[in-house]
């Protein structure tokens, strides 16, 4: 399978069509009201569920876990890792969107990481396994000891591509992610990344032996034609060494209203995790 890591048009582009490319919150314009009721949601979600909020799981500020364990222990849990582009954002704001899977008697979990430019990808990257590692031994102890369906969005699909492999996890849902690292080194974005040539090629999923275990791999129709080629084209990759999983374009849903998928349970997204364990 050929593959080009830049898109045909890059050459001719100018920057602010690069960045534009990438630049989400541009492209929905009522993305501050989003926001701001996600944050909203996300509080009065983790005031009632605050038992087992804020266990670290190494030395930096943001190396914790939220967890929000089942009735049963050995329910499916869902890990989600939040997006921002490495560089912002933070866990406790998306815990809301866990009610799609905590209403199908799953436990959940998010696990916060540190931001560009105070650590590079390499590190990022690194502390994502370093948080599945501490829920394989430790999850256990806060009643978190099913299959764990690993998901993230943005930066976070990235992050759960990246960490697909981990031996704690059972299938993927990468929703809205970045697949290849060279055009994010030729926008704005790469001003507190950084970005190597080798992480270029280390930490592109797209580059990389693909993990056959189950990925479902998700965009919104009304995304950024760069998302939407990022999906795509990783799907195509996968399928490609036959690895499973379907692709799932979520119609009319932009960047951020995908999330909404997920947080139903009846939704189109929660409705693919529960596929994952039972194909």
């Amino acid at each position: 399978m050929s593959y080009a890591p830049l898109p045909g048009f890059w050459a001719t582009a100018s920057q602010d069509e690069r960045d534009a490319c990438y630049d989400n919150n541009r492209a929905v314009p009522d993305s501050p009201a989003l926001i701001e009721a996600r944050n909203a949601a996300a509080a009065t979600f983790r005031a009632a569920h605050a038992d087992h909020l804020d266990l670290a799981y190494g030395p930096h500020e943001r190396n914790a876990w939220d967890l929000f364990p089942a009735e049963r222990a050995d329910a499916p849990c869902l890990v989600f890792i939040h997006g921002g582009y490495w560089q912002r954002n933070r866990r406790e704001d998306f815990c809301a969107f866990m009610a799609g899977a905590r209403a199908h008697g799953w436990s959940t979990a998010l696990p916060g990481y540190s931001l560009a430019p105070d650590a590079t990808l390499t590190q990022i990257v690194a502390e994502i396994t370093a948080a599945l590692d501490w829920l394989q031994e430790n999850g256990p102890n806060h009643g978190i000891a099913g299959k764990v369906v690993l998901s993230g969005w943005s930066a976070g699909g990235h992050l759960a591509a990246m960490a697909l492999g981990h031996p704690l996890v059972s299938a993927g849902l990468a929703l809205s992610g970045i697949y290849e690292l060279a055009p994010i080194r030729e926008t704005y974005l790469n001003e507190k990344l950084h970005l190597t040539e080798t992480e270029l090629a280390a930490l592109s999923p797209m580059r990389l032996p693909m993990v056959p275990k189950p990925l479902a791999i998700a965009y919104g129709t009304k995304e950024t034609r760069e998302l939407i080629r990022h999906s795509r084209d990783f799907h195509a990759a996968r399928a490609a060494a036959h690895c499973p999983g379907h692709l799932i374009p979520v119609v009319n849903a932009d960047h951020f209203r995908i999330l909404q998928s997920l947080e139903a349970p009846e939704g189109e997204l929660m409705r693919a995790a529960l596929d994952l364990l039972h194909p």
